[in-house]
């Protein structure tokens, strides 16, 4: 899905890592919440409260998962996902474009 229709969209960003990392919330009309962001270039430690469905639309990333060692290179096109109550860490060599959804 490249588009989302009849969807509320948060005004006010939000934004980490000093700017680096910025998103805006979106609500379905079902009621679920996905964030659409960008992320520059630099290493990265989030966490999860629920569990989330990253999927990266443009540039690419590596990504290393909780209880993992291995970082696994995640490009345009591609997705994983992070358990909840977690930390995860990225590492973005490029511009990147995400959308996370929010799993219940």
């Amino acid at each position: 899905m490249t588009a989302f229709a009849n969807v509320t969209v948060n005004k006010k960003a939000n934004i980490y890592f000093d700017g680096k990392v910025t998103s805006r919330v979106i609500t379905l009309n079902d009621g679920s919440v996905k964030t659409l962001g960008i992320m520059l270039p630099g290493e990265y430690e989030f966490s999860t409260d629920k569990p989330e469905f990253m999927e990266i639309t443009a540039g690419e990333l590596c990504v290393q998962l909780p209880g993992f060692d291995e970082w696994v290179a995640v490009t345009a096109g591609q997705s994983f996902n992070v358990p909840g109550e977690a930390k995860f860490r990225l590492k973005v060599s490029t511009v990147t474009d995400y959308c996370c959804s929010y799993l219940d």
